[in-house]
Formats: structure tokens, sequence, C-alpha cells
């Protein structure tokens, strides 16, 4: 996808996702909240032609390249646009984590369990001071590790292949949680989608 970019449909109802995540927050965060990213980074990147082909990934990943007058637009609007996308993708109402494969081996080489994983996602999630994201990512070697980006930046592109991200801005959760991220982040680990993550990480 490049630009102008749009929308990208869910693969599930607005309301899919409950009780874990209700039909309120998801319909503001997807349809409101990514549509102004979408909105901002094609307003940005509308007189800027050389970079219409060019998709959120490559935007973000290069940020150096970009005219100074647009670099922190798209940082913050391209980095919204990446982030989203990647995180819807990543929800699903019934899933099962992965007991066998290539990712349920780095799982257990790096955290020793699926529910030791859980928790240190959970914690890196705690840790993000105001807005932001934590992330399990692998390496180029498939060696897992979870990472924080504060506000819609991104892990370094480069090194690393995103695996999970969990939004911990407070729009993601405060319809139904308020000031509870816990509680919205035990909610979130109740509706990750194993087999996008598996996807994810063999895409390294």
């Amino acid at each position: 996808m490049s630009y102008p970019f749009e929308l990208k449909p869910l693969n599930y109802a607005y309301d899919a996702l409950e009780p874990f995540i209700d039909k309120e927050t998801m319909e503001l965060h997807h349809s409101k909240h990514l549509q102004t990213y979408i909105t901002n980074l094609n307003n940005a990147l509308e007189p800027h032609t050389e970079f219409h082909n060019w998709s959120a990934e490559q935007l973000v990943s290069n940020l150096e390249l970009l005219p100074n007058e647009i670099r922190t637009i798209v940082q913050n609007n391209g980095g919204g646009v990446y982030n989203h996308n990647l995180f819807f993708d990543i929800l699903i109402r019934n899933t099962h984590p992965p007991k066998s494969g290539p990712f349920f081996n780095a799982i257990l080489a790096e955290f020793g369990s699926v529910e030791n994983l859980k928790a240190e996602l959970k914690a890196a999630g705690l840790a993000v001071f105001g807005s932001g994201w934590a992330w399990l990512v692998a390496d180029k070697s498939g060696k897992l590790n979870i990472v924080k980006t504060p506000n819609q930046d991104v892990p370094e592109l480069d090194e690393f292949t995103p695996i999970i991200n969990l939004d911990v801005w407070e729009h993601a959760y405060y319809l139904k949680n308020q000031n509870r991220r816990p509680e919205y982040i035990d909610n979130f680990l109740n509706v990750i989608n194993w087999q996008e993550a598996e996807r994810n990480y063999a895409k390294i």
C-alpha cells in the first residue's frame, strides 16, 4: 500500500473481540484514529510525488531521506498507519498459542514458555511512559526480543521484524478500561492472533 493510503478494512467485525475489547473502542480506534493518521499522511505527501510509490514501511524506515518540512509529520502519522495496520491484524477472537514449529521454538529459547512471553510483553507495555508501543520482534537470526517505542515510532526495521505489537495509547483502551492499563493488556493477551504472529515470524 502506498499513496494515497486508504483505511484497510478489518478482518472481523467491530464487536468480534468482545468482551475483551469493546465494539465502541474498536470502531473509534479504527475508523477515527487510524483514519486521521491516514489523512494527515496523505496531506503531507500530496505535493511530494517522488514518495508516492513508497510504502508506509519505507517511509518510516527512511525518515532521513524525507524533506525537513514533512519528516516529523511522516514519523508520527506514517508510524501511526504502519503500527495500527500491524496491530489490527494481530487481533482475533478465537486463537490458540503455538505448540510446535520455528516460532514456538524461538519462544521457548528466549522466554521458556508462551506464558512467560505474555508476562514480559505485559511488563513492557506497563513500562511505556505516556503513549507508545510494546513489541515482540525478531532479529535476522530469528532470535526474539521485546522492545518499547514512544509515540508512533517503530523499531529499527532494518534490524528487526515486528511479530506482535501492543498499543498502549490511551485511545486504545480508555472507553472500557479507563486508566487501568494492566486490565487492558490482560484483555489484549486474550485476543492475540498467534497464527498471524507465526506468519510474521516466517517473514524473517
